[in-house]
């Protein structure tokens, strides 16, 4: 085998702006925190931060980890190169944590019961990693807020209730309260703990207050959100509360309410959604936000800006889902539930504009809000984050941001938790890389797989989604010259006038007369065919051509993966061995649409390092056949992410059920570093190749639509090819 490599000096990522100074916030790094386990440690256990804090210097990190038990500490001196500090062991599960100086004041559930919660306050020296103080706080902490002269420590006592008992209804006893207690010198003094009772302030089940969040101001007023409750309280430094009032109701327009096992169609509404706020955060004095995640019979899917009397200042409503919605991180497993569900808020000044930051759970992206006119927040930026940031912490005065994303997937063999930091600089905006705003109706989109070039407009390209949106087939139509890339049009894929049923479209080719030929992987356990598909302009199946009996005999799971037309036949790359293949070995496909006839040659792929190794696109371009192919790892696992090309002349097909021709493979790209280009971790599944009518190379990576995944999908060019 060969290799022709293109240098990665050829990259062209589409998100580069104008010339022009901009201010942005780009990923500059990420953090694995199965990197903190000491050495001989069992890494295969889960890990999740959760709650996140910087020291004063803004040079370490300290995080809770709940499924350990520890705080996780980061050193981020370079905040580009983060270094792993170790864990420090608790006794008990660390639900918050808060810094003075190097003191870490962590929340500590001990609980044995719903009904017996117990908890305590360890104050710990980051240094030494010795607790220098505990005091019993009397309940299950929940959140931690320090003053901002470091004079006192505010604590929500949750006491959350026993979700399978009665239906989850609420009250449930004993109820939560708020804890106050001095930390001279950043050491908690247990003897001014002063407990505020919460009981009878909320029109929903005001007996059994449940404190979710707290935060403190400059003036010493500690802002509690009661989330089940439905309400928020404003508390002086002396315990006294200020005000209290409902956290309302937002009227939601354009939404996805309903589990439609794939399809995304934001046509319903729900009046009257209780917000329900989890994360709060003073923006000043007198304003605080709040992200409206719902936990008991509401969720807003957006974020408030309220004043202290209770005023409600902004909304965003379905503005901040439907931003997301466009960039293709929008959970349709989640259209039931609270659809994107932000769930944690940061605010902090950078260069003198205050900002809101706002961390959407499900689907795994931070909002960026400049808040300087506080009734109009302006959304300025939308972050790529690992699975669920659950914590934000700020660092303006190094120009960073941070976010603790708590989904491990470790037991399904997935990517693990990471913390991810972020830096304020003078750079274009990274991400996203492909959206469909701008256009007149509100497109949705997710799991793109194949794609192909238009035959004449340099740009043009046309992407298919796989079965996850098996209610919803859809060609896309995508402007790649545009800056991020856009997609302009969404077109469904029918038959006889409804969406198409029993298809996993993998591979898309132009069929020569304005319409497409598309693949479909099939899987026989699920009645899904394996099979080619003739769809006109409009988007109407004109044909269905069926696998040959040769075929169907050694079928397995993993089929079509990508199609190409060379010539008057279609070739089709079967990601992985079939039944009468040799070991790493996968057949190309080829379907002679004058003849009818099949044929087939052998592709040599790699042996698998771990997992396995397939095919994911093919594409004909000039005197060769383009192939992508990887293996099944993501992160720091993946190995195999590559082009390869097979001369054209070598494509001649021999007949199925006896000995296959085996292709020649040249490498032209190893696509890791590409995949790394936005300091995230390496994708899995890189599934999209097209080389438009200037012979310039376009890669995509499918996103699994959000589902047990960041949303994150690359799209990028590699400039001109060989």
């Amino acid at each position: 085998m060969s290799r022709h490599l293109l240098g990665l000096t050829s990259v062209l990522a589409l998100t580069a702006g104008t010339a022009s100074a901009e201010m942005n916030f780009n990923r500059i790094a990420s953090f694995a925190t199965p990197a903190n386990m000491a050495q001989g440690e069992d890494q295969s256990r889960e890990t999740s931060p959760e709650i996140i804090a910087a020291t004063a210097d803004g040079m370490r990190l300290v995080y809770t980890d709940s499924p350990l038990g520890v705080l996780g500490m980061v050193d981020i001196t370079d905040p580009a190169n983060p270094k792993p500090l170790g864990n420090i062991a608790l006794e008990g599960e660390p639900t918050s944590v808060s810094l003075i100086g190097t003191k870490a004041l962590v929340g500590v559930n001990t609980s044995e019961s719903y009904v017996a919660p117990s908890g305590h306050l360890a104050v710990i020296d980051i240094d030494t990693q010795a607790e220098v103080a505990r005091c019993d706080i009397g309940g299950q902490p929940d959140s931690i807020a320090t003053a901002k002269d470091a004079s006192f420590v505010a604590i929500a006592i949750e006491n959350e209730r026993d979700e399978d008992l009665n239906d989850s209804a609420i009250p449930q006893m004993p109820a939560g309260t708020l804890v106050l207690i001095d930390t001279p010198e950043g050491v908690a003094d247990c003897a001014t703990m002063k407990v505020v009772d919460l009981t009878g302030l909320a029109g929903i089940a005001g007996s059994d207050p449940e404190p979710e969040f707290v935060d403190v101001n400059g003036l010493g007023e500690i802002v509690v959100s009661l989330q089940e409750n439905n309400h928020m309280v404003v508390v002086s430094r002396d315990g006294e509360v200020l005000s209290h009032f409902s956290a309302g109701s937002v009227d939601l327009e354009g939404i996805d309410a309903t589990d439609e096992r794939g399809a995304l169609r934001f046509t319903e509404r729900q009046p009257g959604r209780l917000r329900e706020p989890d994360a709060v955060k003073w923006l000043d004095d007198d304003h605080f936000a709040t992200a409206n995640e719902g936990d008991y019979q509401g969720g807003s899917r957006g974020w408030t800006i309220f004043h202290k009397s209770g005023e409600v200042v902004y909304e965003s409503g379905t503005a901040f889902e439907h931003a997301l919605i466009q960039i293709g991180h929008y959970p349709d497993k989640r259209s039931d539930a609270k659809g994107v569900e932000p769930e944690s808020i940061e605010t902090a000044r950078f260069d003198g504009t205050p900002m809101v930051f706002v961390g959407s759970e499900r689907g795994s992206i931070v909002g960026v809000y400049d808040a300087t006119d506080p009734a109009n927040p302006q959304l300025t930026q939308l972050l790529p984050s690992g699975i669920a940031p659950e914590g934000i912490v700020a660092i303006p005065q190094r120009n960073l941001l941070v976010t603790a994303n708590e989904k491990d997937l470790i037991e399904d063999g997935g990517i693990r938790a990471h913390v991810m930091i972020y830096e304020y600089q003078d750079a274009p905006a990274a991400y996203p890389q492909l959206t469909s705003a701008g256009t007149d109706e509100l497109i949705g989109w997710g799991a793109i797989s194949g794609m192909v070039a238009d035959a004449q407009t340099p740009g043009l390209l046309y992407a298919v989604n796989d079965s996850f949106y098996g209610y919803q087939p859809t060609i896309f139509t995508i402007d790649a010259t545009a800056t991020p890339a856009r997609i302009t049009e969404a077109l469904r894929v029918t038959r006889a006038g409804a969406p198409a049923q029993k298809l996993d479209l993998e591979g898309i080719t132009l069929d020569g007369n304005g319409g497409f030929w598309l693949a479909s992987e099939g899987r026989t356990d699920r009645v899904i065919p394996h099979a080619l598909y003739n769809v006109n302009a409009k988007g109407e199946i004109k044909q269905e051509i069926g696998l040959p009996a040769e075929l169907m005999a050694v079928e397995e799971r993993f089929g079509f993966e990508g199609i190409t037309k060379l010539g008057d036949t279609l070739w089709m790359a079967v990601q992985r061995e079939w039944g009468d293949d040799p070991e790493n070995h996968v057949k190309l496909v080829a379907y002679n649409l004058e003849t009818e006839e099949w044929g087939a040659v052998h592709y040599p792929k790699a042996a698998p390092a771990k997992g396995w190794v397939g095919l994911s696109e093919i594409v004909a371009h000039g005197d060769h056949v383009y192939v992508i192919e990887r293996d099944n790892q993501i992160g720091a696992e993946a190995v195999t992410k590559k082009i390869y090309r097979i001369p054209a002349a070598e494509m001649v097909p021999a007949p199925l059920g006896g000995a296959l021709p085996v292709v020649s493979k040249e490498e032209v790209r190893d696509l890791i570093q590409d995949l790394l280009s936005l300091n995230g971790y390496v994708q899995d599944k890189v599934e999209g190749l097209a080389i438009d009518a200037s012979g310039t190379f376009f890669v995509s990576t499918d996103n699994d639509g959000v589902d047990d995944h960041s949303g994150e999908t690359l799209f990028f060019s590699l400039g001109g090819a060989m």
